[in-house]
């Protein structure tokens, strides 16, 4: 009998092992792919990006969106990852806390005790080079490619993930202190990029020929829509990726937010698509312009963003429909001002990450937060002023440094002449063929 018993305690002992072990291992996969989905996001951007500039600059707008991840991935690693897990409670550096992020320590490399660093350091990685190319696209035909990589590498591995380690970390003093809640990363991703890119944008300066001597602007028209356009298509279905990064797989239980709220996928799901559509439906109503209803998608995503989780379906629908409509019109209004973003970045996803962290202040205020302050207005208005002077103020200050030396912006010449002819040495375009591919001469530019 007791020889039985003691068959009967290993072998429960086993499988309960084995339990822990399928655990260990699904949640390692989750994220695998959820990080495989976000190399969409960058495919997205690319062709973006390469659609929305004109033929002169096509190759070297891709490039730059090349550079900027391959530059991020190593920055990430040295510094990036330690600066998430030592700032969560304010610019105070937690060294105990910091200490699994340093380049030397076990953590950061192969280790049979450790399944989820490399996961978890990947997808933030990825989600680092996002803000890189939101960032990107705003300032397409006229940065220099060393100053852009600059501004880029201390956007997505300082700025944003400082923005991170306060408002998307379980001990963030955002959430700690006053109950902030922003499932999709509206703020630290999104406002941060977006305000970033408005601050550089105050110092780069319009492209040449965009506003005449009054004021009054030009449409510089990208050489191929159809490209852009895909190109946001492509984009949203690596958001599926990023949105599966901003939830935590516990194997034992529900899942639950970054904050420690739980939720399922299948809310996820329901209000990704219900404020995808209705981003479309108020660009559409707004514009007619298909780019803009891409874009509109994108914002209305990042619109209803920080209530992923727990709005009701028909509520993101409404958001994201706010989305559509918010972002071309403050797009026109900033190039009232005389502030020329190439592809609506600032609007997309500075303003409309704002209008969404702020919403959610109203429409999900008292939502639970466990031991920490119920979510509250106060807390999403506090957290939106952190995430536009977050991002705002080293965009501006750090292209501010560029321009006095001499890094910012290619010369007068070059930039009507074209980067691609002076600085790519391959053309984009097989000889005799124009951008619509008819082979016919293209018209001046």
């Amino acid at each position: 009998m007791e020889q039985e018993l003691a068959e009967l305690a290993a072998k429960v002992a086993a499988l309960e092992e084995g339990s822990a072990w399928s655990t260990t291992i699904n949640m390692e996969v989750f994220y695998w792919w959820c990080t495989a989905l976000m190399f969409i996001i960058h495919a997205g951007f690319l062709a973006y990006e390469m659609g929305a500039s004109r033929k002169k600059n096509v190759l070297a707008s891709g490039i730059k969106n090349i550079l900027a991840f391959a530059f991020m991935i190593p920055t990430f690693f040295f510094f990036g990852w330690w600066i998430y897990l030592a700032f969560p409670g304010g610019l105070i550096l937690d060294f105990e806390a910091g200490a699994g992020g340093i380049p030397w320590s076990d953590a950061m490399g192969p280790n049979l005790t450790d399944n989820a660093t490399g996961i978890f350091w990947a997808a933030f990685t990825l989600f680092a080079a996002t803000t890189a190319s939101i960032f990107s696209g705003a300032v397409i035909e006229r940065i220099k490619l060393s100053g852009f990589i600059i501004l880029a590498i201390l956007l997505g591995s300082v700025v944003w993930i400082l923005a991170a380690a306060w408002a998307w970390h379980g001990d963030g003093w955002l959430l700690t202190e006053y109950g902030w809640h922003d499932f999709g990363a509206a703020g630290c991703v999104h406002m941060v990029a977006g305000f970033f890119a408005l601050g550089v944008l105050l110092n780069l300066g319009p492209r040449i020929g965009k506003y005449n001597a009054d004021g009054t602007s030009n449409d510089i028209l990208p050489h191929n829509v159809p490209m852009s356009v895909f190109g946001l298509m492509i984009l949203i279905v690596g958001f599926f990726g990023f949105l599966g990064g901003c939830i935590i797989y516990n194997g034992t239980g529900q899942w639950t937010t970054i904050f420690g709220n739980p939720t399922t996928l299948s809310a996820v799901a329901f209000n990704t698509l219900m404020c995808f559509g209705g981003g479309i439906i108020g660009a559409w109503v707004v514009t007619r312009d298909p780019f803009w209803m891409m874009s509109g998608a994108l914002a209305g995503i990042f619109a209803a963003a920080s209530g992923l989780d727990v709005y009701w379906p028909p509520l993101a629908f409404l958001l994201g429909i706010g989305g559509g409509v918010i972002a071309p019109l403050v797009f026109r209004w900033l190039d009232k001002l005389g502030i020329d973003d190439a592809v609506g970045a600032v609007s997309v996803h500075g303003f409309a990450g704002l209008f969404g962290v702020l919403a959610f202040g109203v429409l999900g205020a008292g939502y639970p937060n466990g031991d920490y302050p119920d979510t509250n207005f106060l807390a999403q208005l506090i957290g939106a002023v952190v995430m536009v002077v977050t991002g705002f103020v080293p965009g501006y200050v750090g292209s501010l440094i560029l321009k006095t030396v001499g890094l910012l912006r290619i010369p007068p010449e070059v930039e009507i002449r074209g980067m691609d002819p002076v600085k790519v040495p391959i053309s984009a375009y097989p000889e005799g063929m124009d951008s619509n591919g008819l082979g016919v001469p293209a018209p001046a530019e």
